[in-house]
């Protein structure tokens, strides 16, 4: 399969298109604001401590506080407990299941320290109000949520990640041979003087020494700034930024992910030469730098497929359609016939659709970086076969997602219920905002609608009005209805209260906008 990254380099806005085979899977953005902060490290000031929730908010100097679990507090006692675990289960560092830092995974320390801590240590026991303590972005801003923060420190390099709070070796559920994974551990613990924690990337199969302790010694050296720069300054402060996007594509997903990386920038293109050559100096890819008049994104049919992942409605092929409804809490994603009618049967038709929509739906899930709770609610199937044949192509499809997903099986009435790990916001949330005109509802009231509610409020008004005249201002297409279809509205208002009822349009009111003026005529 063929894999490339294409990055768009403008001045205040980087984007970089993962492509499979020519089609955009992924889409990752940076902006000159604080959205994608995930990586970054702060010393931040706690806020609140609320044992109710065995949570804290932690002031770090954006404008929202960040969240810290009480799972995401390290101390003495946790550390401890974090060796004892290791001792006794001889964990190699399995539960890392997907290493690629670009995705903004989180790096978590030994499984089962968070069941041993939470039990013993409460949240008040381990922080107070107004400490400062040293603090790691887990999860950018989603919506009105703020960040949230782990004091387990993470620092990704190319083959290995660092974790200074704990002394743990983890090996990538991607290298699959045993005896490498051996070899890796062995070839660490002969020359690791320190106690800190690493994690081998996929892309340490097959390393070498040498490269192994440059990298370390990269990582340790960066670990050590960190906290020289944590002394000197006070909270809140920024204290280690992460790299941008494009140095992150380029450390994570280059030669592992793709094979080859197209800029538009001679600067980004000068700085990505240099960025390989002074930490990935053994890195065998392909950087090109590309000079054509039509903007890169609009050469490789990149930006009509992010319009069409931001659409509410997404068309098949057959000439079936899906429907991706996004809530607060969840997202629905409904599967529709549309116009295809099918050559033999109604259980092929539906069979055929939902095979289909099982192809689309993996796909703009992942590309739209869809996360939490996801209901789907395929075209009722009859038949047990196909159910399972449709079950067994959609957890296939999501194979080639890296977020984590865990997939419910089909329920009686055809609804899927799935979970996809969920730590940046997705593509509607970066790129959208909610309508200015109808406040994000999706819907308006009808004209008809409209004109039926100034009679009732008119009628219902009228009674305490001193005037005998009555004037409403309405947006001009509802004074147009008005005048005319619904004319005999006002015409039997006009009975009922009286009074003569002047409409008169204001080109600058919503549509729904509407006022009653009385006036006194002598």
């Amino acid at each position: 399969m063929l894999k490339e990254l294409v990055v768009n380099a403008a001045e205040h806005e980087t984007r970089v298109a993962v492509l499979e085979n020519g089609n955009i899977v992924e889409l990752f953005m940076e902006r000159g604001d604080e959205s994608n902060i995930t990586g970054n490290i702060y010393k931040g000031r706690v806020q609140r401590v609320l044992p109710g929730m065995q949570a804290a908010f932690v002031d770090i100097g954006l404008n929202q506080a960040a969240f810290l679990y009480v799972d995401d507090i390290l101390d003495d006692t946790t550390a401890e407990l974090a060796q004892r675990f290791e001792q006794e289960n001889d964990t190699d560092g399995e539960e890392d299941s997907d290493d690629s830092d670009i995705k903004e995974e989180e790096l978590s320390p030994p499984a089962g320290w968070k069941s041993a801590r939470t039990t013993d240590c409460p949240i008040e026991d381990l922080i107070t109000e107004g400490q400062e303590i040293l603090v790691q972005i887990s999860k950018s801003p989603i919506g009105t949520k703020g960040p949230r923060v782990t004091t387990h420190i993470s620092l990704p390099g190319r083959f290995m990640v660092l974790m200074p709070t704990v002394d743990h070796i983890g090996i990538s559920k991607r290298i699959v041979d045993e005896k490498e994974r051996t070899r890796l551990k062995e070839l660490l613990l002969s020359f690791r003087e320190d106690t800190f924690g690493y994690i081998f990337r996929t892309a340490a199969q097959g390393i070498q020494e040498k490269t192994l302790k440059k990298e370390i010694s990269f990582l340790n050296k960066t670990w050590e700034d960190i906290q020289k720069k944590n002394k000197t300054v006070s909270a809140p402060c920024l204290v280690y930024r992460d790299l941008t996007v494009t140095f992150r594509a380029v450390r994570d997903l280059l030669n592992d992910e793709a094979d080859k990386l197209i800029i538009d920038s001679r600067e980004g293109y000068n700085n990505v030469l240099d960025f390989l050559e002074k930490l990935m100096p053994d890195l065998k890819v392909s950087v090109e730098h590309y000079t054509g008049v039509e903007p890169i994104f609009d050469a490789y049919n990149i930006e009509g497929d992010i319009a069409r992942a931001l659409k509410r409605k997404v068309w098949l092929k057959s000439g079936g359609y899906i429907i991706i409804e996004q809530t607060e809490a969840l997202v629905a994603i409904d599967v529709n016939t549309g116009r295809y009618v099918g050559k033999h049967n109604f259980e092929e038709t539906i069979v055929k659709t939902n095979l289909e929509a099982v192809k689309e739906i993996a796909y703009q899930i992942r590309l739209r970086n869809i996360g939490g709770i996801i209901i789907i609610d395929f075209i009722d199937m009859k038949k047990s076969q196909h159910r399972e044949k449709v079950m067994s192509h959609l957890n296939e499809a999501l194979k080639k997602d890296k977020s984590q997903t865990n997939v419910l099986p089909l329920s009686e009435l055809g609804l899927v219920q799935m979970t996809r790990k969920r730590v940046r916001k997705n593509l509607t949330r970066s790129l959208c905002e909610p309508c200015f005109y109808c406040n994000g509802d999706g819907m308006l009231l009808s004209g008809k609608s409209i004109c039926h509610k100034i009679y009732r409020d008119l009628l219902n008004e009228a009674s305490d009005m001193m005037g005998n005249k009555f004037t409403v201002k309405v947006h001009p297409e509802i004074a147009q209805l008005l005048h005319g279809e619904e004319k005999g509205l006002i015409s039997s208002l006009e009975i009922k209260v009286n009074s003569p009822i002047a409409i008169y349009p204001e080109p600058h009111y919503h549509i729904e906008e509407y006022h009653i003026f009385e006036t006194l005529v002598k």
